[in-house]
């Protein structure tokens, strides 16, 4: 049995000068292997005061700010930190992703195809499935303060409504 693998091995050329040493074909699966289990590392922990939060203005409603805390939007899933200006308006949209909505500070009129507006202050919650459509304005004086959700890779649609 020894001779014939010996003969295969000298056939296909492997261990060979000429061929490809058995040792180049294990290189390559321990570094996949030392890729995968760093990938599985835990995370490590951290903290942000809400002062060091940079808010970049991006595509949304002018009113809006978006920063994320945490996650991957491409990928999801995402933690982010809103903050609304008075009166700030956002229309209708949906997701892809799960949206879970916690008030922070102000209060929050949120409302979802199908239900009745809903009046959150700060503690209030409010889950938009899967391409649920929803939209939301800040009705306090002062600015609305909130932390976002989302379970999966972040998307928005833009919906037309008449209301």
């Amino acid at each position: 049995m020894n001779d014939l693998h010996s003969e295969v091995g000298r056939k296909s050329g492997v261990g060979r000068k000429n061929g490809i040493p058995w040792r180049w074909m294990v290189i390559p699966l321990i570094l996949f292997m030392g890729l995968t289990v760093s990938a599985q590392a835990p995370k490590t922990g951290f903290t942000r005061p809400l002062a060091d939060v940079k808010f970049p203005q991006d595509d949304k409603p002018d009113c809006l700010q978006f920063a994320l805390e945490n996650g991957n939007l491409k990928t999801g899933p995402s933690t982010a930190i809103m903050k609304a200006a008075p009166k700030c308006v956002v229309p209708a949209h949906y997701h892809t992703a799960e949206e879970q909505l916690f008030i922070v500070r102000g209060e929050v009129s949120t409302g979802m195809e199908g239900m009745a507006d809903t009046l959150l202050g700060p503690g209030g919650f409010a889950m938009m499935a899967s391409k649920q459509v929803h939209w939301f304005s800040c009705t306090a004086k002062e600015e609305c303060l909130m932390f976002v959700t989302f379970d999966r890779a972040y998307d928005i649609v833009w919906v037309k409504q008449s209301k």
